[in-house]
């Protein structure tokens, strides 16, 4: 999704680049102009519109610890007993 909105970022400035709305850069360096523009453009947008994704991936990864610290607490009390 990110790969997504960067996309679109970079399409957006490549489109308002070569109308001449924003500058297309300096000599040489317009493909690199418009990538890092569009990169520092998609940042933010990326950070507040996929932010119920962040935190669902999050709570996913919680739980998998909590339950991988479970099994760890369990396999080692099993091996306590045995000795």
């Amino acid at each position: 999704m990110r790969a997504g909105v960067f996309a679109g970022c970079l399409v957006v400035v490549a489109v308002l680049a070569y109308t001449g709305i924003i500058p297309e850069g300096i000599g040489s360096s317009n493909p690199l102009w418009v990538v890092l523009l569009a990169l520092v453009v998609s940042a933010p947008i990326s950070f507040v519109l996929l932010r119920k994704q962040r935190d669902a991936m999050s709570e996913q990864i919680a739980d998998g610890v909590g339950r991988a610290k479970e099994r760890l607490t369990a396999n080692q009390s099993q091996e306590d007993g045995v000795a």
